[in-house]
């Protein structure tokens, strides 16, 4: 039996209940990985297929014994700036290439106790700062669904991963749209939930105020097992929230949705209709609407105004590189960095610009510089402190709409994935894929990619959100979509 190809909650039955054998299990994964990695580059680190075959097999026995372990056996890929005891957490910069943590995230803890197994580390845009997976000291990683095309990014290693079968759940993190883009052209459920919902204890800062971990999955059912093992209060987070959902609260939305429901949905239309948004996105959003309603909804047609469409974007950028400026100061090759010693009579001055400008990548050095130089005095006010109020404005515009509907509908990403090198070139067009998607995180809304169709053979996801603490009716809304549509389950098979 293909076990690789099962999703999380039935390769769980199947592991424990069923009599399936965990070994030959992880030797499938592992034989994916022997194919397609090469083309891929989705990992940066993989352990050996031995521990993690000891692993899944004690995760299984504890499982049978009648531990509670949603998770028993499956395979978790972690994105690379996500700590994990004993594994490096390069975050794909030359800066951390030797840095190993010694301690694990709280979401990671928590998954390993619901009976994930770790199978690795993905790669990702330098420190997390990228659409396309592109920026990374390890080299890029491409699309399996079209291997000379782009995933998606920052988490591009664990959607490219978990698209193709070389784990079965995956972990990424959104701070713009850092899992739900990538998950728009893989083929995958991304979820950014609300902010403080999920702890950050664990992930290497770049933009505090706005970045969330969060799941990705090819089943959405998968995607609500996740969460309710990872959700809840973490007091190592100051940002977390005092709130754990109850068992059972996100599958049982799934199980509504796949009877059909009953729920109010808004069509951003403004969003729909941006010019930056192709044809072929808006053909597959309004084809969602229709699934919707197809299985009980009522869809109505809203606009979210012009300083939510299109002056949203450059706020995130203002208040994302200020946030990286400040965040990415610790890496002085002193108190963290790779070790590079001075040179004889370098000065203080030259030998921190000297390393930095080594460790880093060109992204990430153009972030700080920009970022630096909208906090300096006479700038302030005139960059950082406008985007703020615009940031409240945003939330303020898209609450009022969450408040009045159970879901807002809007594209997950503005075009198809571009071709390798085609957007990393032009700041512009690369930081413009995040049109649709920095909404979200600007307001602390949770969001969730649901593919919804495909265009060229190559899946394309659309976007749902709600109001703050209202992931169970993103659930519903995507099981909905997914009986609607069937595109769920999907594993990418590279070629070329």
């Amino acid at each position: 039996m293909r076990l690789y190809t099962l999703p999380a909650w039935r390769l769980r039955w199947e592991l424990v209940e069923g009599g399936g054998d965990p070994a030959s299990y992880v030797e499938q994964v592992y034989e994916r990985i022997r194919l397609f990695e090469k083309t891929l580059n989705s990992y940066i680190t993989l352990r050996s297929m031995e521990e993690v075959v000891e692993e899944v097999e004690q995760q299984v026995r504890e499982a049978r014994r009648g531990a509670y372990k949603p998770l028993a056996g499956v395979l978790l890929a972690v994105k690379d700036n996500i700590a994990v005891e004993g594994l490096p957490n390069t975050c794909a910069s030359r800066m951390l290439s030797k840095y190993i943590p010694p301690y694990t995230a709280t979401v990671v803890e928590r998954l390993v106790e619901a009976g994930a197994v770790v199978i690795g580390k993905t790669n990702m845009d330098e420190f997390a700062m990228g659409s396309t997976g592109e920026t990374s000291a390890y080299g890029p990683t491409r699309n399996p669904w079209s291997i000379n095309r782009v995933p998606g990014g920052s988490s591009s290693g664990t959607a490219a991963a978990v698209a193709a079968a070389l784990a079965t759940i995956g972990l990424g993190n959104d701070t713009g749209g850092s899992i739900r883009l990538p998950a728009a052209w893989t083929g995958l459920y991304g979820l950014k939930s609300t902010y403080g919902l999920v702890s950050r204890y664990g992930l290497v800062s770049y933009a505090e105020s706005l970045e969330q971990i969060g799941p990705m999955t090819r089943n959405i059912m998968d995607l609500a097992v996740m969460m309710e093992a990872m959700a809840g209060f973490d007091p190592r987070d100051s940002t977390s929230l005092d709130y754990t959902p109850s068992r059972g609260v996100y599958t049982a939305a799934v199980e509504r949705g796949e009877e059909g429901a009953r729920l109010s949905v808004a069509l951003l239309e403004d969003m729909v209709e941006h010019e930056a948004v192709s044809e072929d996105v808006r053909r597959v959003v309004y084809r969602a609407a229709e699934a919707l309603e197809e299985m009980g909804a009522k869809v109505s047609r809203e606009k979210v105004g012009r300083h939510v469409a299109y002056y949203a974007l450059p706020a995130y950028y203002v208040i994302a590189m200020c946030e990286a400026s400040s965040n990415l100061a610790r890496y002085d090759n002193i108190r963290y960095g790779y070790r590079e010693p001075p040179r004889p009579w370098e000065g203080w001055n030259t030998y921190y610009s000297r390393v930095r400008g080594e460790g880093f990548g060109r992204e990430v050095k153009r972030r700080i510089m920009l970022g630096s130089w909208m906090l300096s005095a006479g700038y302030k006010d005139q960059y950082y402190v406008r985007a703020l109020r615009l940031r409240r404005m945003v939330r303020d515009r898209l609450l009022s709409l969450a408040e009045r509907y159970d879901v807002l509908l809007l594209p997950s990403a503005v075009t198809m994935p571009p071709r390798l090198g085609e957007a990393i070139t032009d700041p512009v067009k690369l930081y413009m894929l995040d049109t649709v998607s920095v909404q979200a995180n600007l307001s602390g809304l949770p969001a969730l990619t649901v593919p919804a169709g495909k265009v060229r053979s190559i899946p394309l996801g659309v976007q749902l959100m709600a109001r703050p603490l209202g992931e169970p009716r993103l659930f519903t809304a995507a099981s909905m979509i997914a009986t609607a549509t069937g595109l769920h389950d999907l594993i990418a098979e590279p070629v070329g």
